[in-house]
C-alpha cells in the first residue's frame, strides 16, 4: 500500500483543499490508480435502485396513522373520540370515531394503492437490463445491481440507466439525447466526450482505461456540473481535464441518433439527478387556507366558551339541594367526597364532546375533494390548447386554485412570454452602416447585400475586410448545431440550404443570426473534430480550430469563442448585450454603432454587440493556463470562471451590431388590457435593455401613448443621487394622486386623469435595495414602493434573475401583503416563479426548467385572461361559499344542542339521535356543496370573459371577510333559534297525536333535525345560480335519502342495537298534521330573512355581478317576448 499516498490525502483533507469533503472520487472500472498518483480509498455508494415509494410492508400502518394524525383536524377529533371511551359521556363514541375512521381508512387506502402502483413500477425499473463491462467484455445485469464506477453501454434509443460521465461513442466523441422526461424539451442536445477517451471505440480498450474522477456529491440541478477526469498513462504523468454539464449524461434522457454510447456510472439510484428532482417545491398557502384556519380557531374558542358556559351553569344549578340528583339516584358518601375539580374538568369534557359538532370534521375532506376534482376543468377547457405546441394547460399543484382569483400584481418576462421569441434577422450594422437583408422591388422581396449610412451619421469609409470579419464572427461565436435534415424529429428547416441540413440551438437568437448572416454570403458548415467550418462570399470552405468557448450567462451577458485560423492567426470573438461590450471596447467607431443600437432598440428590435481581439501565441497560453485553471477547479468553480472571463473579454475591437426582431404573442395586448381593467398591476421584468423592453410595452398596451413615464436609470442616477430622484418623483407623483379617491381593490385611481409608468433598471434597483448603514433596509424601498402603487405599469429592465425574485419578494412582504403572480417561460424566471405566491410557466422555446418549476402551465400568454377571469373567479366564489356554508350549518346543527341543555338541566342530554349525529356531515349534507363547489356558475363565462372589472367584486379576499364570516355565523344563530324555539313554542303541552298524548323528547329532537336539514339544503338551493341535471339530483336526493333513512331506522327493529330510542319516532311525527304545518312554518321563517337581505342589497347596493345577472335576466326576457311575438305573427299568416 502507498502510505505517501495516503497522507498526502489525509494532508489535503485536513487543509480543506477544493472543499474535499463535497467532493466524490469515482474509480473508472474499478480499477486502482498507479502507486505514487492517488490513494485509493474504498468508498461506498447506493446501488442503481430507485425508490419511489413512501411505505414498506412493515411500516405502512405507523407511518400512514402517523401523517394523518399530524393534521390538527384529525388530531383533534382522535382526542375527542378518546374522551369519549375514557368518561362517561353523553353521546356513543361512534359518533366521532366512525366520521374520523371512515375519513383515516379511505386516505388509508388511496395512499396504499397509489403506492403499490409506485412499487410495480420501481421493480419493473429497476429490473431492466443494462451492460456493463468486466473483464473487457459486455456483462447482462439488471439495473439495479449497477454501481458507481461501472463502465455502462447504451445503445440507440435506449434510456441511460444512470448518471455517467461520457467516455466515448460510435460518433467520434459526440452523441444526441433528449431530455424531454427530465425537463420536457424534446429538442436534442449534443453532449461530447473529453479528447483523451473518445478514441476508446471497443470493450478491450475500455477495460484498460485507468483513470479518476473527482466531482462534486449529487445535487438536483439539471443544468450544472463539476468535475474533473484525471487520466493516468505509464509513459507520462496524470492529465486532468475539466467535466462539466456537457459531459455528463443524466438518467431518463434517451440516446438519439447514436448507435453507442459508453460512459462511466457517477451518481446511481437515489442519488441521480432524476431522483433528486423527485423532491416537492416548499408548499405554499393560499389567502382561503389561512382564512379557514382563522375561523377554526374563532370556532374552536366559541366552543370552549359553550363548554366553559354549560359547566358552570351546571353546578350553579345543582347548588340548589331541590335540583340535586333524585332520591333513587342519591350519591353516595363517597361520590360526595370526591374531588370537585376532577368532576367539574370531566364534565367540561363530556360537553366539549357534546358540542364538537361545531367544528366541520368533513370540511377539510371536502376542500380537498373540490381542488382535486376541480383542477381538472383547466386541463380539461378546449380554448387553452394550443393546437401549434399540440399541448394544453398542466396543474402541477391544486391547492392553488382558489388564489388564481386573488390576483392583484403579475410579473412578466418579456422574451418568450409576451413575444414569440421566434427571432427574424432584420440588420446588421459595420462600422456605422447599416447592411439591410431584405430589399423590395416592384412588390417582391429578394435578399440583397446592400449597405446604407444612416441620417445624421458621416459618410463611413467601406472596408471590406472588417465586412468580412464581422461576418465570420457571426459564424464562428456560437453554440450551435448542424445536423442533417433526416436526423432530426422535428426541427427547423433552412430552406436555402443545399446541403440539407438544419441548424439547432437552445438560443432562438444564435440560430436567427447564423440563417441571417447566410443573406450575405456566409454559412455555417458544421463543427467537427473540433473544427468549425464555414463557407465564405466565395465559396470557399474555411476551416477554424476551436480552442476555447467562454458561456454565455445571464449575468455575464455576453460570449465569446477563441479560434485558430488555417494561417494560424488566433481570434477572439465576443458577442453580448450593448451594455456589457461598449465598457469593454478600446477601439472601434462606438459613437456610430451606438446611436443605430439605440435606435433599434427604440423600434422594439433586440440587439447584439460584436467585438474581436487578435492574440498572440504567449498571450494566448497565458488565457489558456488562466481557464484551465478555473475548470479544473472543484469548488467554487463558477465563481473563477467568472473572474477569468472578465480579465479575457477587455480591450475589444468593436466591429458592429446586429438587430433581429422578436413578435408579440397572438393577443397579448388584449390579455394585459384586460388584466389593468379587472384591477391587476403588470409589472414586465426583463434582462433586454430599456429602449427594447419599453417598445414592447407600448406593444401590449402597457403603456400607452397618454401615459408620463417616470425613469428610475443609472444615466438619471449619475446626474442625480437616488435621494433627490425618489423624492422628485415622489412629489410629482404623489401629490397629484393624493386628492384622487383610490380603489381599495386595485390600488388605482378611478379616474384616469394621470396614467403614470415608471421605468427602473437593475443597476438602480440594487441600490434601491441596499441596506442601510444600520444593516436595515433603507428608506428606499418604502418611498419606492408607493411611487410604484401609484403607477399603472413598471417596467423592471437590465434584470438579473435573482433580481426577479427580490422584486416579488419586495411586493409580496409589503404591508398590504398582495397576492402575487410570477410568469415566465425561462430557466431564468424559475428565481421568481418559486417566489411568488403563484407561479405560471409557459411552454416556451428556452426549455421547460419554469414549466416544471410552476404551479400551473400554459401554453401561450394569452391563456392567462381566462385563467385567471374564469377559472380563478369560479374556484374562488365556490370554494369561499363552500367553507362559509359548512361553518353556516355546523353552527345551525349544534347551537340548538347548547339552548337545549337549558331545559334539561345542563345534564349532558343530546337532542339529535346517535345515527343523526354521525350522518349529518357524512351523509345528509355533503354532496350538495360539494357539487355546488365544482360547478356553481353566478355569471355565465362570456360574462366573465367580456367585462374584466367583475374579477374587482371578489378581490382582497372579499368573500371570506370577517364582515361575511359574522353575517353567516349570525346567520346560522338566527335559523338554530328558529328551530328550537319555534318546535318548543308550537307543541309545548300540545297533544300532537289523535290519542291525545304529547310528542317525547326523542320527536321534538328529530322535528328540529329535519327542518335543520331541509333548512340548511334549501338554503344552498336559493344560492345556485347554475342548474344542472346533477344539482337537481343531489340536492333533492339528499332529501329523500334523509327521510328514506329516517324511516328505516326508526321502522325496523334493529338486531345489533342494544336499544332503540328512535323506533317509530318519525312515523309517527309525520302522521300528525301539527308537525307537517311546524315544518313548513319554520322552513319559511328561517329562509326568509336571507331572501330579504338578499332583495334589499340587489336592490341598493348591487354588486357588478348582480348587474350581469339582471342583464342577462333582461336580454333573456327580452328574447323570449321576442319569439312569442314572432310565433303569433306567423300563426296569424
Amino acid at each position: 500500500m502507498d502510505w505517501s499516498g495516503i497522507g498526502s490525502a489525509i494532508r489535503r483533507w485536513c487543509a480543506g483543499e477544493e472543499n474535499w469533503v463535497d467532493n466524490r472520487t469515482v474509480y473508472i472500472g474499478h480499477r486502482e490508480p498507479p502507486p505514487g498518483t492517488e490513494a485509493y480509498i474504498l468508498q461506498k455508494y447506493p446501488d442503481n435502485r430507485i425508490v419511489s415509494s413512501k411505505y414498506t410492508f412493515w411500516n405502512f400502518f405507523p407511518k400512514n396513522l402517523f401523517e394523518q394524525f399530524r393534521r390538527i383536524a384529525n388530531f383533534y377529533f382522535l382526542i375527542i373520540f378518546l374522551v369519549q371511551l375514557i368518561i362517561d359521556t353523553p353521546t356513543s363514541p361512534v359518533t366521532s370515531g366512525l366520521p374520523l375512521f371512515f375519513v383515516i381508512i379511505v386516505t388509508a387506502v388511496k395512499q396504499g394503492y397509489e403506492d403499490w402502483l409506485r412499487h410495480k413500477a420501481d421493480n419493473a425499473v429497476n429490473k431492466c437490463p443494462v451492460h456493463i463491462i468486466q473483464d473487457g467484455k459486455l456483462v447482462q445485469k439488471q439495473s439495479y445491481k449497477l454501481h458507481v464506477g461501472d463502465i455502462v453501454m447504451t445503445k440507440e434509443n435506449e434510456t441511460f440507466a444512470c448518471d455517467m460521465v461520457f467516455l466515448s461513442s460510435s460518433a467520434n466523441g459526440t452523441c444526441f439525447v433528449t431530455t424531454a422526461s427530465l425537463d420536457g424539451e424534446s429538442s436534442t442536445k449534443t453532449y461530447h466526450a473529453v479528447q483523451e477517451t473518445k478514441s476508446l471505440q471497443t470493450e478491450e480498450e475500455l477495460d484498460t482505461l485507468n483513470a479518476t474522477i473527482e466531482c462534486e456529491q449529487p445535487q438536483p440541478d439539471l443544468y450544472n456540473f463539476v468535475g474533473r477526469i484525471n487520466i493516468y498513462h505509464e509513459s507520462e504523468g496524470p492529465i486532468a481535464r475539466p467535466l462539466g454539464s456537457e459531459n455528463v449524461l443524466l438518467r431518463g434522457a434517451t440516446l438519439k441518433n447514436t448507435k453507442i454510447v459508453y460512459g462511466v456510472a457517477i451518481y446511481t439510484g437515489m442519488e441521480t439527478k432524476m431522483a433528486l428532482n423527485y423532491q416537492s417545491k416548499s408548499q405554499k398557502r393560499s389567502a382561503v387556507e389561512k382564512s379557514m384556519n382563522a375561523f377554526l380557531v374563532v370556532y374552536l374558542c366559541i366552543l370552549v366558551s359553550k363548554a366553559l358556559i354549560t359547566t358552570v351553569l351546571k353546578y350553579v344549578w345543582q347548588s340548589d339541594s331541590m335540583r340535586d340528583d333524585p332520591w333513587f339516584n342519591m350519591k353516595t358518601q363517597t361520590e360526595r367526597r370526591k374531588n370537585k375539580f376532577l368532576s367539574s374538568f370531566t364534565d367540561f369534557l363530556a360537553f366539549m364532546v357534546l358540542f364538537n359538532y361545531i367544528i366541520p370534521v368533513s370540511m377539510y375532506v371536502t376542500v380537498e375533494m373540490q381542488k382535486f376534482f376541480g383542477s381538472y376543468f383547466i386541463t380539461w377547457d378546449e380554448e387553452m390548447f394550443d393546437d401549434e405546441l399540440y399541448e394544453g394547460p398542466t396543474v402541477n399543484t391544486s391547492d392553488l386554485n382558489e388564489e388564481l382569483g386573488q390576483v392583484e400584481y403579475v410579473f412578466t418576462d418579456k422574451t418568450g412570454t409576451l413575444t414569440e421569441n421566434n427571432m427574424e434577422f432584420i440588420e446588421c450594422c459595420i462600422d456605422g452602416r447599416v447592411h439591410v437583408s431584405q430589399s423590395i422591388s416592384n412588390g417582391q422581396s429578394f435578399y440583397s447585400h446592400i449597405a446604407i449610412d444612416f441620417i445624421d451619421a458621416p459618410v463611413a469609409v467601406v472596408d471590406r475586410g472588417r465586412e468580412d470579419l464581422f461576418f465570420r464572427a457571426l459564424c464562428l461565436c456560437h453554440t450551435v448545431q448542424v445536423k442533417r435534415e433526416d436526423q432530426t424529429d422535428c426541427p427547423k428547416q433552412d430552406q436555402e440550404n443545399r446541403r440539407s441540413s438544419v441548424y439547432i440551438s437552445s438560443s432562438p437568437d444564435e440560430i436567427a443570426l447564423v440563417e441571417g448572416v447566410k443573406r450575405y454570403g456566409y454559412s455555417f458548415l458544421q463543427l467537427r473534430d473540433n473544427y468549425m467550418e464555414l463557407e465564405n462570399a466565395e465559396a470557399e470552405v474555411e476551416r477554424y480550430e476551436l480552442l476555447e468557448i467562454l458561456k454565455f450567462d445571464s449575468v455575464r451577458r455576453r460570449m465569446s469563442v477563441i479560434v485558430r485560423s488555417e494561417s494560424g492567426e488566433i481570434i477572439m470573438f465576443c458577442k453580448g448585450a450593448d451594455s456589457s461590450i461598449f465598457p469593454r471596447v478600446k477601439e472601434g467607431k462606438l459613437d456610430l454603432v451606438q446611436q443605430r443600437v439605440q435606435h433599434n432598440a427604440v423600434e422594439g428590435l433586440r440587439t447584439l454587440c460584436v467585438g474581436y481581439k487578435v492574440l498572440t501565441c504567449e498571450k494566448y497560453e497565458e488565457i489558456h493556463t488562466l481557464l484551465q485553471n478555473a475548470k479544473l477547479s472543484l469548488h467554487d468553480r463558477d465563481r473563477k470562471l467568472a473572474e477569468a472571463y472578465d480579465v479575457v473579454e477587455m480591450d475589444l475591437d468593436l466591429l458592429g451590431a446586429t438587430a433581429v426582431e422578436d413578435r408579440l404573442q397572438d393577443k397579448t395586448a388584449e390579455t394585459v388590457e384586460a388584466l389593468q381593467q379587472a384591477g391587476i398591476k403588470v409589472w414586465v421584468l426583463t434582462g433586454d435593455k430599456m429602449e427594447t423592453a419599453a417598445a414592447t410595452c407600448y406593444a401590449c398596451k402597457l403603456f400607452r401613448r397618454t401615459t408620463q413615464l417616470f425613469e428610475l436609470t443609472t444615466k438619471r442616477i449619475e446626474e442625480q443621487n437616488l435621494h433627490d430622484v425618489l423624492f422628485d418623483l415622489s412629489r410629482t407623483i404623489l401629490r397629484q394622486s393624493g386628492t384622487l379617491r383610490r380603489d381599495s381593490y386595485s390600488g388605482f385611481s378611478q379616474l384616469d386623469l394621470h396614467d403614470y409608468g415608471l421605468i427602473i433598471d437593475g443597476a438602480t434597483l440594487s441600490l434601491v435595495m441596499k441596506p442601510g448603514e444600520n444593516g436595515n433596509s433603507s428608506s428606499y424601498k418604502d418611498l419606492f414602493l408607493e411611487i410604484c402603487r401609484q403607477c399603472s405599469g413598471v417596467l423592471c429592465c437590465r434584470m438579473a434573475p435573482l433580481q426577479k425574485a427580490q422584486i416579488v419578494k419586495l411586493i409580496k412582504v409589503s404591508k398590504e401583503h398582495p397576492i402575487t403572480l410570477a410568469i415566465g417561460d425561462g430557466a431564468n424566471d424559475v428565481s421568481m416563479i418559486l417566489e411568488a405566491h403563484v407561479g405560471i410557466g409557459i411552454l416556451g422555446k428556452e426549455g421547460r426548467q419554469a414549466a416544471r418549476n410552476s404551479d400551473y402551465c400554459i401554453p401561450k400568454f394569452k391563456h392567462l385572461k381566462k385563467l385567471l377571469l374564469v377559472h380563478g373567479h369560479y374556484y374562488y366564489v365556490r370554494i369561499a361559499e363552500l367553507v362559509q356554508y359548512f361553518f353556516y350549518k355546523n353552527v345551525c346543527f349544534i347551537f340548538p344542542q347548547f339552548l337545549y341543555q337549558f331545559f334539561c338541566g345542563f345534564s349532558q342530554q343530546p337532542l339529535y339521535d346517535t345515527a343523526y349525529l354521525t350522518l349529518y356531515n357524512i351523509s345528509f349534507t355533503s354532496l350538495p356543496i360539494l357539487l355546488y363547489s365544482l360547478m356553481e356558475q353566478h355569471v355565465s363565462v362570456d360574462a366573465l370573459k367580456r367585462d374584466p372589472t367583475l374579477y374587482r367584486d371578489i378581490a382582497k379576499n372579499s368573500l371570506l371577510c370577517w364582515k361575511l364570516f359574522l353575517y353567516w355565523t349570525f346567520l346560522g344563530v338566527f335559523d338554530a333559534v328558529v328551530f328550537f324555539f319555534g318546535a318548543y313554542l308550537l307543541f309545548d303541552h300540545s297533544a300532537m297525536t289523535s290519542n291525545g298524548k304529547v310528542f317525547g323528547n326523542w320527536t321534538f329532537g328529530t322535528l328540529v333535525f329535519t327542518v335543520l336539514v331541509f333548512t340548511v339544503t334549501l338554503k344552498l338551493a336559493l344560492d345556485t345560480h347554475h342548474w344542472t341535471w346533477m344539482n337537481h339530483l343531489v340536492i333533492w336526493g339528499s332529501l329523500v335519502f334523509y327521510i328514506i333513512f329516517s324511516l328505516l331506522w326508526g321502522g325496523v327493529i334493529w338486531p345489533f342495537l342494544n336499544y332503540q330510542t328512535m323506533y317509530y319516532v318519525f312515523m309517527q311525527m309525520l302522521s300528525t298534521g301539527p308537525a307537517w304545518l311546524g315544518i313548513t312554518l319554520l322552513l319559511t321563517v328561517s329562509l326568509l330573512p336571507d331572501v330579504v337581505k338578499k332583495v334589499i342589497c340587489r336592490q341598493l347596493w348591487p354588486t357588478a355581478a348582480d348587474k350581469v345577472q339582471e342583464m342577462l335576466r333582461d336580454k333573456a326576457g327580452n328574447v323570449t317576448i321576442g319569439s312569442e311575438n314572432n310565433v303569433q305573427t306567423l300563426l296569424q299568416a
